[in-house]
């Protein structure tokens, strides 16, 4: 999944940024608000992670012209801790509000809850046939046994698995599971599709010739 912070203080830029791609999140940021505008109406993050006293252009500005066309999640990072800004934030389109100072854990736990949200999966276990994901633990199981994937092989399961039955264009893998400053080789998916099968099954994942990948099970 792929989320975009925008956050001018740089050390607590930093430090979620590196603590959200620890987790295996493709993470763009942005230090203002007209760069973190530009970039968030450029791509199709799953997530916004946004202050709102930012340069340039404040949060508000750049929530009320994002939510004009997009409906990403949004999560409001800030030190506004008044009831008026909380409700003017969610009033505003924000679909959560976290205060500063805060705990990063909480932050992920927040995040996770939004993406799952957005697509329509309540719970965060997705059980497709004999496979089990974890998008809370963001872990996978087959016949009760952990598999160990990769950050990115994992990204490219939960979101096929969060989309499930439906099909996710290869266009859609690299927007969600690549940031701007990855490699973008033409054969990096076919890689990662294949590792994930000889993990969880050759049949896990069907390729629709020409539209893309789905899970059925």
């Amino acid at each position: 999944m792929r989320v975009l912070v925008v956050e001018d203080d740089p050390d607590l830029r930093q430090a979620v940024v590196r603590a959200l791609s620890e987790d295996g999140y493709a993470v763009d940021f942005a230090s203002d608000g007209a760069d973190g505008l530009s970039k968030a109406m450029s791509w199709e993050y799953d997530a916004v992670v946004l202050d709102l006293m930012l340069p340039e252009v404040d949060g508000w500005e750049l929530l009320r012209r994002f939510r004009k066309t997009k409906k990403t999640p949004v999560l409001i990072l800030t030190a506004r801790d008044a009831v008026g800004d909380r409700v003017r934030g969610l009033d505003a389109g924000a679909d959560d509000y976290l205060v500063k100072p805060f705990a990063l854990n909480e932050l992920r736990a927040r995040l996770r809850s939004l993406i799952r949200r957005a697509a329509g999966q309540a719970h965060p276990a997705i059980t497709i046939g004999d496979v089990v994901v974890d998008t809370a633990a963001r872990k996978v199981a087959r016949h009760g046994k952990p598999v160990t994937l990769t950050a990115r092989e994992y990204a490219l399961v939960e979101l096929l698995a969060m989309h499930r039955g439906k099909i996710v264009t290869r266009t859609m893998i690299y927007d969600h599971i690549f940031g701007e400053d990855d490699d973008s080789l033409s054969n990096l998916i076919d890689v990662h599709i294949s590792h994930v099968r000889k993990k969880l099954g050759k049949d896990f994942i069907e390729t629709r010739r020409g539209l893309g990948y789905v899970i059925d099970g």
